[in-house]
């Protein structure tokens, strides 16, 4: 039995010694690890290589590639803002049309008015038939100052467009489908129609 508990300690004593060995291989182990890691950096195995200074040439081509880009994107919005500038000044010319045609239909009457004076006077030679003459020649140089004219309607085929048919007789003495008579002058402003005429029309 002592025998067997001296056989005990000496294995205990022996694994306390190889155990400071077993530390000291795997700190001798690192050490090397490190010194050969600080070995390869000195040697420049352990540096990334820095990049190649461009050539003039590549330089050149780089600048000109950005050259043409900035070029596409000036052209680009150089466009963009000419067809902005278009369409603001055709927006800006049809309000300005669209205020002249209101303002002339409202005045309309008033025209209508003055020419069945003129129509109706006696005598040509008043000054009072002379004073509405004159007003009413003045209104009518106003409008066509703005671009307003009179619509083609006595003895002109009849046009649905710019006619507007309130009368249909039968006359054998007159082409088919010809305006006839004018109860009312109608106006058209550029393209647009003001006021249709009134007329009669030959069947």
């Amino acid at each position: 039995m002592t025998d067997s508990m001296d056989n005990k300690e000496m294995t205990n004593e022996t694994a306390e010694e190889k155990e400071p060995v077993e530390k000291d291989a795997e700190g001798t182990e690192n050490k090397n690890t490190a010194e050969e890691a600080a070995e390869a950096e000195e040697n420049g195995d352990g540096k990334t290589e820095e990049p190649k200074e461009e050539s003039l040439e590549e330089k050149l081509q780089k600048a000109e590639q950005g050259l043409k880009e900035a070029q596409d994107k000036w052209l680009r919005q150089l466009a963009e803002f000419e067809n902005f500038r278009k369409r603001t000044n055709q927006e800006k010319q049809s309000m300005y049309n669209n205020g002249i045609r209101a303002a002339v239909e409202s005045f309309l009457p008033v025209v209508d008015n003055f020419e069945r004076a003129v129509a109706a006077a006696e005598d040509k030679e008043s000054p009072t038939y002379k004073g509405i003459e004159m007003i009413l020649k003045q209104l009518l140089e106003v409008m066509s100052g703005l671009g307003v004219e009179e619509i083609p309607a006595q003895g002109e085929p009849f046009d649905p467009n710019v006619h507007s048919a309130v009368m249909h007789i039968e006359d054998e003495s007159c082409d088919e489908n010809v305006v006839v008579e004018v109860f009312q002058k109608g106006y058209r402003h550029g393209d647009k129609v003001i006021r249709p005429s009134m007329v009669k029309v030959a069947n």
